[in-house]
């Protein structure tokens, strides 16, 4: 079998052109990057607004081991599947992060013969759009280390600055760090740390904003620390929000690309869905849902993490709902978590707590026996949730056609503007919010609060005039466990949720829940896949999976 990158060279892109005319952009919305990138302008809202929006079908998994289940590449097999039936297409991802890419646990282009391309241009620097996130997060951190410099006239206390700096790299040496070593000259000193990209806030506020001047908006708000007596410092205080925004100003416009079937792709950020939201942005997703019939999108990790962070921040801040959630399983995985029950735990937390439609996608590997996949099958059949094999990876669309069948069937008896049952209210306390995800989605028996963290969540809550404390919350905790401890694998009964520290993401609109010893900077494996890539003689990339 040849490697995924041998799979995505053997396949000349179509012009595109092309692949915007079959997505129904015109060329005035189109700005190409190359022959096979492109962006598109956001005024292309114009010329949709009285389009009606199609179904969106979510793609989540159960819950992965260390290698990842093939989501991506179920959502790239979907998409070609729906498109091959004549259904009018669209795919919406997220962008790869360098993190992965060079550290374990690979890129986010699919796998085998449901890739999208040039897979080698999306995993690494792509139309650029991460390293403007990352600049604009480190210009706000420059000026407020200048502000400080230069009198610090809004008294921001320097043990009370909560914005980090941020690379697009795994480095755990940068988790913590001192900065302004070497005299006054080169400013207070203070201690500091690094974020993963995808972990800033400007990550999220880029994929939550409605356009540029929801963006600029979003990033005035944001809070960078306080003052002695706890006041919050934003960056509208320290005037940066403008100059943020102008670095953001074509990272703010989805890319378009294709699979290597040809149907139409958006790519557009990337927040990790373990220590973020997990979501592409709301802008490509909207854009998708306007141009096709069908937009399959989807939300990192297992169903606990990305889809009910999709569900519970993304959808109400989009004002959309899918109309059909895809559960990807493997043998693997479902072997690793001991048996069925982590599946079935996902299926009843989609159907019964979020009242969605949904269907099993079996990802198959070569080693899967059919004994293993008729008992997945008839498993599923028993606990009310229907189950078809996905072989996407090695068939392309055709490996896919029956469970783009029945994802059809579906949504056809689904109304595009239903409402999915909420797991908490926005007049919830912050402390409610938390654990009704715990006990309802994760079955924990109860919630356990660090002094630090009940601190913060009085700090927020003493700031009513902002309304903070209806926000939604973004749990950050190990994707490989319902719990906060990653060898509970399965379905875990008898446990505590660790909430050990929350943050305030006023411009993003969300509060942030530090769950257990969750790192918000990952660091690299013993053995990096970065040892592996390379660039040959003739100028090709090897090694890149």
């Amino acid at each position: 079998m040849k490697t995924d990158i041998q799979i995505a060279n053997s396949v000349r892109p179509k012009p595109i052109a092309e692949i915007a005319t079959k997505a129904g952009i015109s060329d005035e919305f189109l700005e190409t990057y190359g022959k096979s990138k492109a962006k598109i302008d956001l005024s292309i809202f114009k010329s949709l607004v009285n389009k009606q929006d199609g179904h969106i079908i979510l793609v989540t998994a159960i819950s992965p081991t260390p290698a990842g289940e093939g989501k991506t590449t179920t959502t790239i097999g979907l998409g070609d599947a729906l498109s091959k039936l004549g259904k009018q297409t669209i795919i919406a991802l997220r962008e790869p992060s360098l993190g992965p890419v060079f550290g374990l646990k690979g890129g986010a282009t699919g796998g085998g013969y449901a890739q999208v391309i040039p897979m080698e241009d999306i995993n690494l620097h792509f139309t650029g759009d991460f390293h403007a996130i990352t600049s604009a997060n480190n210009l706000l951190s420059a000026m407020v280390d200048n502000h400080i410099k230069h009198g610090n006239e809004l008294d921001l206390d320097i043990e009370k600055i909560t914005w980090k700096r941020c690379l697009d790299m795994n480095d755990r040496a940068l988790r913590k760090i001192t900065i302004a070593q070497g005299g006054k000259i080169n400013g207070k000193p203070r201690e500091d740390g690094f974020d993963i990209s995808v972990a800033s806030e400007v990550m999220a506020i880029l994929c939550l904003s409605n356009d540029i001047q929801d963006l600029r908006k979003r990033l005035g708000e944001v809070i960078v620390g306080y003052t002695k007596e706890g006041t919050p410092v934003t960056c509208k205080m320290l005037k940066a929000e403008g100059a943020m925004t102008v670095l953001l100003k074509d990272a703010m416009k989805p890319n378009l690309v294709q699979t290597l079937e040809g149907t139409p792709t958006i790519i557009h950020g990337g927040p990790f869905a373990n220590i973020a939201h997990g979501c592409n942005s709301i802008v490509a997703t909207k854009i998708a849902q306007k141009l096709g019939h069908f937009t399959v999108t989807e939300a990192g990790f297992g169903a606990d993490l990305g889809a009910e962070k999709f569900l519970n921040i993304k959808c109400p801040a989009a004002r959309i709902c899918p109309s059909v959630v895809v559960i990807v399983a493997t043998v693997r995985a479902l072997k690793f978590h001991g048996g069925m029950e982590n599946l079935s735990r996902h299926v009843e937390n989609i159907m019964k707590v979020f009242n969605l439609p949904a269907i099993v996608a079996i990802n198959k590997f070569s080693t899967d026996t059919n004994q293993e996949l008729d008992a997945i099958k008839e498993e599923c059949k028993r606990i009310g949730v229907q189950a078809v094999v996905n072989e996407s990876w090695a068939k392309g669309a055709s490996g896919a056609a029956e469970l783009a069948q029945v994802v059809i069937d579906i949504a056809a008896k689904t109304d595009v503007q239903r409402k999915r049952a909420t797991i908490y209210a926005p007049a919830d306390s912050i402390i409610d919010k938390i654990t009704k995800v715990a006990t309802k989605l994760y079955r924990a028996d109860d919630v356990e609060f660090s002094q630090l963290a009940r601190d913060q969540i009085s700090e927020i809550q003493k700031l009513g005039e902002q309304e903070y404390a209806k926000f939604p919350v973004c749990i950050a905790k190990t994707p490989y466990s319902f719990s906060c401890d990653k060898t509970r694998v399965g379905a875990p009964n008898n446990f505590t949720i660790k909430v050990t520290s929350v943050k305030l993401c006023a411009g993003a609109g969300f509060i942030v829940v530090i769950c257990g010893d969750i790192m918000t900077m990952p660091g690299l494996p013993k053995v990096p896949a970065a040892e592996q890539i390379s660039i040959d003689k003739n100028g090709k990339i090897v090694g890149l999976f």
